[in-house]
């Protein structure tokens, strides 16, 4: 039977599937489309040799580590999207644009891949067995088998059937909801959060026409412009010029919705052009014109993106996006699941990582013997930062369980202080349990003024865990409408958010003393144990 089926063939569907066969784990990648990318897209102007991204294209290296680091590890260049020079806005349909400040740049420190994002795709690819990619794809629906998933494919016009132990859908959630048939049916509350989930950029189209040069960088203007009046063919333009510079391009995301699009096609390539030149004075000989409208595009944008429109970006996904379903059978993936920068590249890397470690962890027992040179401290901790990951979803249910029973019980003052609260002081509690199981060694161990030296790292796990735990609370309270008459809990403040962690952090000190206490009492009874071996050892002898 197949370990994983991933569903999705864009950058978080590809990045999964290269970390798994990185790890030697059986996987098969299914992807609707007849390409590879996702909302990743790049063709290549033929007049002007310049590769045009007509979906994801910047990545941010201050604030994007994962995307930063892939292309890196690639081998792939990059460059600063070029932004030096005058920004314009023009507010009148009849006025001329006026110059306008914006601090830091309209774009902020972004870079663009060399040759297109779609380079990152291909090197991917190169990275992939090439009998476990499968285009063509629909996944229409999934049953839940109890040990495995039941996959249902429309491929080539044909029906397929798939079995595999774990399915990931590395889909825009809303897609996945509107899309998919599951069986059992999602429950109510995870249908809405999917559905709650805005598709990044879905209900948009870009526009990018190449020019013989970036004439308007002879102007002193840095090709960035923001159109504002009603009439507007664009709202946002930028330079889509490549690193040499020498040729020019002059890129768009339209101002008109979906249907608007529909209505003016025939005249859509005369109005964009006719913008590019009013806004920046100058006559424009444009070479080609390329055009994606993603409202169109039935893989990326659903029904009801289409109906809502252009919707404000979340930068952290509803954490119940990553909670795994049907006993841990079923993940839900993609960029708009991502617990940061979720909708960009980086979201989507964030999520193929978060999905990819489960897996492998999963799939290997935290119970495993100790390896070959393991000692059996080494096994212990490892086995306790395995429990520790594995408490994610728990303690978030747990917060959940006691959040609804304030509400449920009037008892609404201080709900997320309490509820978080009351979780991690039950985590804490559950981990001393688990330290008193493991074969810690307290033999050489050194104790420095009480302290045991294996206690830093009994408490190193919690680090990134603890933070998260936050992020997730935040997240979702923040896109809960039970909370939306509660605005202290609905927005943490930051004076709430510092009290909630003194709390927390007197809650770890607490766990943290107990669990030296525990490592010290299991040194002295092992102490214990050896003296009294050794006592029976001389009465034996005598």
């Amino acid at each position: 039977m197949l370990d994983t089926a991933i569903v999705g063939g864009g950058l978080c569907g590809l990045a999964l599937a290269a970390q798994l066969s990185e790890r030697g784990r059986d996987f098969e990648l299914f992807e609707a489309r007849q390409r590879w990318g996702g909302r990743i897209l790049s063709i290549d102007c033929k007049l002007s040799g310049l590769a045009i991204d007509l979906g994801a294209s910047w990545f941010w290296p201050d604030r994007q580590p994962l995307i930063t680091a892939l292309v890196s590890e690639l081998g792939l260049d990059s460059f600063a999207q070029y932004d030096e020079g005058t920004i314009l806005r023009l507010s009148e349909a009849d006025a001329k644009p006026e110059k306008v400040e914006v601090e830091g740049g309209v774009h902020g420190g972004a870079r663009r891949i060399v040759g297109g994002a779609q380079k990152a795709i291909k090197a991917l690819l190169a990275r992939l067995p090439a009998d476990r990619l499968h285009n063509d794809c629909q996944l229409v629906g999934l049953r839940d088998g109890d040990d495995h998933v039941v996959l249902t494919i429309q491929q080539a016009g044909a029906t397929r059937v798939v079995e595999a132990r774990r399915v990931v859908i590395a889909l825009p959630p809303r897609l996945a909801e509107e899309r998919v048939i599951f069986h059992p049916a999602l429950d109510d509350t995870m249908r809405e959060t999917m559905r709650d989930a805005p598709t990044w950029m879905a209900a948009q189209a870009k526009a990018v026409t190449t020019f013989a040069q970036p004439a308007w960088r002879d102007q002193g203007q840095s090709g960035n412009a923001f159109v504002t009046h009603e009439q507007a063919v664009f709202d946002e333009i930028f330079d889509a010029s490549d690193a040499r510079g020498d040729e020019g391009a002059l890129g768009g995301f339209l101002a008109l919705g979906p249907e608007l699009r529909d209505s003016f096609s025939v005249g859509l390539p005369i109005l964009m052009h006719s913008q590019f030149e009013q806004v920046f004075g100058v006559a424009l000989e444009g070479r080609e014109q390329f055009y994606q409208d993603w409202a169109k595009d039935a893989e990326t944008c659903s029904a009801l993106d289409r109906e809502r429109g252009r919707e404000e970006h979340r930068a952290t996904a509803n954490p119940l996006l990553r909670r795994p379903l049907w006993g841990g059978r079923l993940y839900l993936g993609g960029a708009e699941t991502g617990a940061r920068q979720a909708g960009y590249m980086e979201g989507a890397l964030e999520a193929a990582q978060r999905i990819a470690r489960d897996i492998i962890r999963d799939t290997a027992s935290e119970d495993e013997a100790a390896a070959p040179g393991e000692s059996a401290n080494e096994a212990s901790l490892r086995r306790f930062s395995a429990w520790v990951e594995k408490q994610s979803g728990p303690v978030f249910e747990d917060y959940r369980r006691r959040l609804n029973a304030s509400l449920a019980t009037q008892s609404r003052e201080q709900m997320t202080q309490r509820a978080m609260l009351g979780a991690a002081e039950t985590l804490f509690g559950e981990a001393l349990a688990k330290i008193a199981t493991l074969p810690f060694d307290l033999a050489g161990v050194s104790v420095e003024k009480g302290r045991c030296a294996l206690t830093p790292l009994v408490q190193k796990p919690f680090g990134d865990f603890l933070k998260q735990f936050f992020d997730d609370v935040a997240a979702f309270n923040s896109t809960s409408c039970a909370l939306s008459n509660f605005p202290d809990e609905h927005r943490i403040a930051r004076d709430y958010q510092q009290a909630i962690m003194r709390d927390i952090a007197a809650a770890w000190t607490e766990f943290s003393l107990a669990a030296n206490a525990a490592l010290l009492a299991k040194g002295g009874a092992a102490q214990s144990q050896r003296a009294e071996a050794a006592r029976q050892t001389g009465g034996a002898a005598a």
